[in-house]
């Protein structure tokens, strides 16, 4: 059985009628930091826009939304910004794109209550962070306090996130865990190396003919999905060469329209109506 509710305690109702609880607008929508590395964006811009056709046909009334390293609000701290993480890429099914018109400055758990369905960490240090497990209720030593939860835990046990996926491009490799009765069980790789988000109806894996191992979308089929740059150039081929058949077709006419004038004129010059033969 897949757990995707997030282990969030809701307010009871004479609390709730004492306290409002911050909303997205009301949060930290970064932390300050810099992005990692400079193949961040366009990584999730291949992600995004090579899916989007099939989330558009999933969701033909609209209802999901992308995050690209957004922060994802999953408990209430002092430091606001201590109770998030910020999947690098993250998909959320059944939700709607804009919150009273405004479009989301991140994904608050206890606004929301639906979990993203997958999100995916690209690796730019040695992986440990990604993978960490730290679980809240750990205890520093040194300090007596609370450790912070690490990522790892965090999707596992308290966002319950069904797919996460672990992008390392220096390794060319990515691994993918799948929320299993309410552990992570990490996937093998199918016959072609991608794994299967049957959710999706798509395969996540690694495109290795290009200069950077890029993390890429395909069909069941194993074709794999097009970004949207790739799109428009798919479809400007086809225009060329379309384009390109429609012109000889018209040279191929222009000759024969040549040919039979240059007869008719022949046939003239000696005296024979060219109407009656040709």
């Amino acid at each position: 059985m897949v757990l995707t509710k997030p282990i969030i305690a809701p307010p009871t109702t004479s609390e709730h009628d004492q306290i409002t609880l911050p909303d997205h607008t009301q949060l930290p929508d970064s932390d300050g930091t810099f992005v990692k590395n400079f193949q961040e964006l366009p990584q999730s811009i291949i992600l995004t826009t090579s899916i989007e056709p099939i989330l558009q046909k999933l969701h033909p009334d609209g209802r999901y939304c992308i995050g690209q390293d957004s922060g994802i609000y999953w408990r209430i701290t002092e430091s606001p910004v201590r109770g998030a993480e910020a999947p690098d890429w993250f998909y959320v099914p059944h939700v709607a794109p804009l919150l009273a018109g405004v479009y989301r400055r991140s994904y608050v758990m206890w606004k929301e209550i639906v979990a993203p369905l997958i999100a995916i960490e690209f690796v730019s240090g040695d992986g440990s962070e990604e993978r960490d497990r730290t679980s809240l209720y750990d205890i520093d030593e040194q300090t007596g306090e609370p450790k912070k939860a690490g990522k790892f835990w965090v999707y596992e046990q308290a966002i319950r996130i069904p797919f996460y996926a672990i992008y390392e491009v220096e390794k060319s490799s990515v691994e993918v865990y799948h929320l299993v009765d309410g552990k992570y069980e990490k996937m093998p790789a199918n016959e072609r190396g991608h794994y299967p988000i049957p959710p999706m109806g798509v395969e996540l894996g690694i495109q290795q003919d290009t200069e950077i191992p890029w993390l890429r979308w395909w069909t069941r089929d194993g074709e794999m999905l097009l970004t949207g740059n790739e799109r428009a150039d798919q479809q400007q081929q086809r225009a060329d060469e379309q384009q390109q058949r429609a012109d000889e077709e018209q040279r191929r006419a222009d000759q024969e329209r040549q040919q039979k004038e240059k007869l008719a004129a022949h046939l003239k010059s000696i005296g024979v109506n060219p109407d009656e033969i040709l």
